[in-house]
């Protein structure tokens, strides 16, 4: 039997990895049995997954696998069990090691979404457009609230959190306003051009990009943002790729890519140019500290030293705290989504007045739409299930049954890491 957890991480965690239709079918059609934690707050209610057939219960001590969304508190972590969850290990994350510690002194065996990827390494089961559909509306939400604290009217002071909407389509329907507006009206001439810049492409940018294209924008490239037309009713967005991020130190021989991700040592950050032009940057990009940042805490406090920047929020999607941004230095929630950084003392202040840039650190941002990325999740992980359901844990992991996407995101195996997560004991060992 499989089990659905309650999650209980946060007050804010509504998510779910299988939505009812789908639990339903997979009853129906493969004669999987499901057991779902009671919970009052979860996007879908329990007497929806008990007319799909599954069994409502306060306890899923009988179920040999147990699926949730966010991380499992360790005290809750019981012992010879198969857990499939986001468990934000693979960086070696201290914060989680106590919990990786905890599956693998119970037997227990743990599968990773995050690591179910295909044979070119691209994620199969995420969450990041959703991410990027939140953060971007958030973000949105923080640039009409800073305006406002500024004495300055916008259009986007009638956008609110993306957890206040129903779901995507009640945005949708609500930024229609937003954008007529702008194009009858113009936008205020004190934050002309508008200009927000993307770093990164990927599914969670493409949400972000998502959100910004319902405003009248045009696309414009790197190297025209120091020369756009201050335009009233445009709103510009530029994308950052790599080779727009970092240059090659030895610049004789040109960017490349490949190189880069291989030997990022041999590159240096090129991206702080680009920044004195942006009115708003949304961060989405991967980031490790092998690789440049994308603005540190001395370009922040360059960047603010004369009369006040055109930069005034910073959506940092990604939410890598002291990462990319060197702004992000905490995270947030979505009752209290943003802070000021002030560039001269490092320090924070919630909300969005102040000296600084806005921040918004939300690090989980897809809970805020939890009806519309648990479908989009439930139907990209409800292919796996039958198979997962049906596996042999008692034998070996190549002879389990389970199909190499789910090997490749099994981290922990009946009490033992496997090979390609060996690199986890040193940090297991590093954290109490």
């Amino acid at each position: 039997m499989i089990g659905i957890r309650r999650e209980d991480k946060s007050r804010w965690e509504k998510r779910v990895p299988l939505v009812p239709e789908d639990v339903e079918r997979l009853t129906r059609e493969h004669g999987v049995r499901f057991a779902v934690e009671a919970s009052e707050t979860r996007a879908y209610p329990d007497k929806a997954y008990a007319a799909a057939g599954a069994l409502v219960t306060q306890d899923l001590a009988d179920c040999g696998i147990i699926m949730g969304v966010k991380e499992i508190p360790p005290a809750k972590l019981l012992a010879d069990k198969v857990y499939v969850y986001f468990s934000h290990t693979i960086k070696g994350q201290p914060a989680n090691m106590p919990a990786l510690r905890r599956i693998l002194e119970l037997g227990s065996t743990l599968i990773d979404y995050e690591r179910i990827v295909d044979d070119e390494n691209r994620r199969l089961v995420f969450f990041g457009r959703y991410a990027g559909l939140a953060g971007m509306i958030d973000t949105l939400w923080a640039l009409g609230q800073r305006l406002k604290t500024e004495g300055i009217d916008s259009p986007f002071a009638k956008v609110r959190t993306a957890h206040e909407y129903d779901d995507l389509a009640h945005f949708r329907r609500e930024i229609v306003a937003v954008a007529e507006e702008i194009r009858k009206g113009g936008l205020p001439a004190a934050i002309r051009p508008l200009i927000c810049g993307f770093a990164g492409y990927g599914h969670v940018s493409q949400g972000a990009q998502e959100i910004y294209d319902l405003l009248p924008v045009r696309e414009i490239s790197p190297e025209e943002i120091a020369s756009v037309e201050p335009a009233a009713d445009i709103c510009y967005k530029v994308v950052f790729r790599e080779e727009h991020l970092v240059r090659r130190v030895d610049a004789s021989r040109p960017f490349e890519l490949q190189e880069y991700y291989r030997q990022p040592e041999r590159y240096e950050a090129d991206f702080f140019r680009h920044v004195p032009h942006l009115s708003v940057l949304v961060n989405c990009i991967y980031w490790e500290p092998k690789y440049p940042r994308l603005i540190t805490r001395e370009q922040f406090a360059e960047l603010h030293s004369g009369s006040p920047p055109r930069l005034r929020v910073v959506g940092d999607i990604t939410c890598d705290i002291d990462g990319a941004v060197a702004c992000t230095t905490r995270a947030t929630d979505p009752g209290s989504p943003v802070y000021v950084y002030d560039p001269a003392t490092g320090a924070t202040r919630d909300g969005v007045a102040g000296n600084g840039p806005v921040v918004l650190a939300v690090d989980f941002l897809p809970c805020e739409l939890p009806v519309d990325a648990s479908a989009y999740f439930s139907k990209v992980l409800a292919p796996f299930i039958p198979s997962l359901a049906g596996a042999d844990f008692s034998a070996a992991l190549e002879a389990s049954g389970l199909p190499v996407e789910l090997r490749r995101a099994t981290i922990a195996y009946r009490g033992e890491l496997t090979e390609p997560y060996r690199y986890l004991e040193q940090h297991l060992h590093s954290v109490k």
